[in-house]
């Protein structure tokens, strides 16, 4: 199975349906399984987060309605957020503190702090490791929580009976703060397909368990994941 499939994506399988969102994988085969999702804002326009191009994804995007701006949450997932971008004749928004994505992105940029837009998500941005930076967004509103690379639920991300883990060099110190105080109805993420059912459970386990299980997702995910990294570097 490769790691990324980069080619124009030709393979559109949907994902991730609720009454204000849809998500979907551009190439369904590849090992990291990279999600992209349409999120209905608070003012009724779509915000993308971290989107990938792929015939029919403008339909699927429009049964929510006109699409009101593109975000990037990771400094690794430019993806084809410009190309979408452009498109839709909207900028391409980045937290304040985002690096290394606005030179990967052909299409205006706006920075924001706290509050994306008026899609109703805060998020907080972190650096996770030397030279990655990533924001969560989460919306109070409706309970959903986005995390493009801290947790996933593609194979190279979760061991056991896991069904959310934590990225693998982060399990030795889980990022538990970064998701404190938030109530969530359903996850979704930037490589896998979301967690809709007792989710709040889902992400109590892959936070406390994600140091006792590091071992285990090193033996089993652990050349995955640098692929995954080597991958990510020309992103």
């Amino acid at each position: 199975m490769p790691t990324y499939l980069r080619d124009d994506a030709t393979d559109l399988r949907v994902i991730d349906r609720w009454d204000d969102g849809v998500g979907w994988l551009a190439a369904p085969a590849e090992e990291t399984r990279r999600a992209s999702h349409a999120v209905r804002g608070d003012e009724g326009g779509v915000w993308l987060f971290d989107p990938i191009d792929a015939p029919g994804v403008d339909d699927l995007v429009a049964e929510l309605g006109e699409v009101a701006g593109v975000a990037v949450l990771s400094n690794y997932h430019a993806r084809d957020a410009g190309a979408i971008a452009r498109r839709h004749d909207v900028p391409v928004s980045l937290p304040a503190s985002m690096t290394r994505v606005e030179e990967r992105v052909d299409a205006p940029v706006e920075r924001f702090s706290g509050t994306l837009g008026d899609s109703g998500f805060r998020v907080r941005t972190r650096t996770p490791l030397p030279g990655w930076r990533e924001s969560v967004a989460y919306r109070p509103d409706d309970g959903t929580l986005y995390a493009p690379d801290m947790l996933g639920t593609a194979p190279l991300y979760r061991v056991g009976d896991e069904r959310l883990g934590v990225y693998l060099f982060r399990r030795p110190v889980p990022p538990r703060e970064l998701f404190e105080g938030f109530d969530v109805a359903r996850i979704v993420v930037g490589h896998g397909e979301g967690v809709f059912e007792r989710p709040d459970e889902a992400l109590e386990d892959a936070l406390s368990g994600a140091r006792e299980r590091f071992p285990r997702a090193l033996v089993e995910n652990g050349a995955s994941q640098l692929r995954a990294l080597a991958g990510a570097m020309w992103e």
